[in-house]
């Protein structure tokens, strides 16, 4: 993949997720302070709240850990090392690329490691 356009896609990308860990974290913030509200009005099960509060802790999580590789990827850009495993330092096929820009290991890499 051209660099430049990976750069593009990682930034525009980066830009995205950012966006939408911040929205997250803003709508988890509201979520506890409508629960402790609640709680002091009523006298009612917190089971139901708790676990929205693990899904949206799950979600920002995973948000955190995209924003991590898409940082990765672009400093490996800056390396000069974008498009090689960080393992074996192969090549991470084009098509791999375009599928996930950020992708740090080749196919069978990853199916290895899972």
């Amino acid at each position: 993949m051209d660099h430049d356009e990976a750069r593009a896609r990682l930034l525009a990308e980066r830009a995205e997720v950012a966006d939408l860990l911040a929205s997250t974290e803003s709508s988890a913030r509201e979520d506890r302070e409508t629960e402790v509200e609640d709680a002091q009005v009523y006298d009612s099960d917190a089971a139901p709240d708790l676990v929205a509060e693990g899904m949206d802790d799950a979600i920002a999580d995973s948000m955190r850990e995209r924003l991590a590789a898409l940082d990765r990827a672009l400093k490996r850009l800056d390396d000069g090392t974008y498009g090689r495993s960080v393992r074996s330092g192969l090549p991470i096929p084009d098509e791999r690329l375009d599928a996930d820009p950020a992708a740090e290991l080749t196919v069978e890499e990853a199916r290895a490691a899972t």
